[in-house]
């Protein structure tokens, strides 16, 4: 059989003009033919080209914009798409909600064999499409990787850091996150992410649903007791108070965490080299497995109140049809200013950033974790570090994620639908989060006094 000719784009980015497409189309063009980058060949894809030309003017200003194709594809036309991913190694796509606009764009590169990755943060759409196209990405060679972006890299990979620091015998036992979002102006979020929280809480009983009618996962074995924290608590070492955020982010940590149980080496590559092989056994044997949640903390407790206003409304309005249509049609007032149609201007983006700090605890040495009502006796603190999360940190994280399928293909697995953690782990994705503006820190490593 003659290998096929390779198609004429490494990369095409679906749904550019939108909100986190522009910014998207602005990262890779730093990516775009320099020494070194393996990313020679870009196309925008979209339903409105004089949008998408926009676009391009926008993210190459105050350069003129460079020769890049227009491509027309549309998520409700599904010939277009399979034409658009049989012109391409690879598809980005920023066309949300997944939930909505996702499948047809996995199943057009599933079917034509080309990678995908996308900035999801919805744990129905991710684990539907594990369940459909599993199998079939599997045996065509096709990757499937979702939560590519703020959701969830920096929870992947900031719990691997904290769990690779306890060295043995030293074990965690619980990880928590605490997300903390700060700007010198407003924080402003993305529209999408706020229609994406109101139909998650529509459709919650289809995720329980989807979960039910599939096979168990294992699970790993993690040490000592499970523990649960209070709703709300002051976390005065890292000076914040913080409340419980339902994200997507521990769901897909639990994911990377349940294949890692049934591929303790980690998840062989398509065509790996030796010394790659020996690298990924030896990275995934460092890590380990933790109970993980996510917290949002803010620096007073008036901002915890709001938070959770915020949740209430969207927790109780979200599960009827005419709720959801108050909130998306007055996303600033539901969300007291958090959320609004027209997104955050440039420099409410360049103004905010964010802090995700990891506090580990767990045992001095693994024996102890048995001894049935030991209470940890170590915490180790990291933190994850990064510019504002739904514009800036997503698209340098998707980017890394395009830029190492396209030039280490052969080391990562032959296809699949996987979380981003069990197959980016072993990679050079931290190190090159690090050089673009995402840090990795270890802050502290103490005993605990009871």
């Amino acid at each position: 059989m003659q290998d096929l000719p390779a198609p004429p784009y490494d990369l095409i980015i679906l749904g550019a003009s939108g909100f986190t497409g522009k910014y998207v189309v602005k990262e890779a063009l730093k990516f775009l033919n320099t020494p070194s980058s393996p990313l020679k060949s870009l196309a925008l894809a979209g339903r409105n080209p004089t949008k998408l030309t926009q676009t391009l003017q926008w993210a190459s200003h105050p350069n003129p914009p460079p020769p890049i194709p227009i491509l027309t594809a549309d998520t409700t036309d599904p010939p277009s798409l399979r034409r658009l991913c049989s012109q391409t190694r690879l598809v980005l796509n920023c066309v949300g909600p997944f939930r909505l606009y996702g499948e047809p764009v996995v199943a057009a590169c599933v079917e034509t064999g080309c990678d995908y990755l996308d900035i999801c943060g919805e744990p129905e759409f991710m684990e539907r499409m594990e369940a459909n196209y599993h199998d079939k990405t599997a045996e065509n060679g096709s990757l499937v990787i979702s939560a590519c972006g703020f959701d969830s890299i920096p929870a992947e990979f900031g719990l691997m850091f904290n769990s690779r620091q306890w060295v043995g015998p030293a074990v965690p036992n619980r990880v928590d996150a605490y997300v903390s979002l700060e700007s010198d102006k407003r924080i402003v979020g993305n529209f999408g992410t706020f229609e994406s929280a109101v139909l998650g809480v529509a459709n919650a009983d289809k995720l329980m649903e989807l979960r039910r009618s599939r096979p168990k996962k294992p699970r790993p074995v993690i040490p000592g007791p499970p523990s649960k924290g209070p709703t709300i608590e002051h976390q005065k070492k890292i000076g914040l108070w913080a409340v419980k955020l339902p994200s997507a982010d521990a769901i897909v940590v639990r994911r990377t965490l349940g294949a890692l149980t049934e591929s303790p080496g980690g998840l062989p590559g398509r065509n790996e080299s030796e010394q790659h092989i020996q690298k990924r056994e030896a990275f995934w044997s460092t890590v380990k497995p933790a109970h993980f949640g996510v917290k949002i903390g803010t620096k007073s407790l008036l901002g915890i109140f709001r938070i959770m206003t915020v949740g209430i409304f969207i927790g109780l309005l979200g599960q009827f049809a005419f709720g959801r249509s108050l909130l998306l049609k007055f996303p600033s007032f539901f969300s007291v200013g958090w959320f609004r149609k027209e997104g955050p201007s440039d420099e409410e983006v360049r103004s905010a950033s964010f802090k995700m700090w990891f506090v580990g605890r767990g045992f001095s040495d693994r024996s102890l974790a048995s001894q049935g009502n030991t209470k940890p006796d170590m915490e180790i603190v990291t933190r994850v570090m990064g510019p504002e999360i739904g514009y800036l940190t997503t698209p340098i994280i998707l980017l890394q994620c395009a830029l190492i399928l396209l030039s280490q293909r052969n080391n990562l697995p032959k296809g699949g639908v996987f979380p981003a953690g069990i197959v980016f782990g072993p990679t050079d994705l931290q190190e090159r989060l690090q050089e673009n503006g995402v840090t990795f820190d270890v802050i502290s490593k103490n005993a605990i006094s009871h």
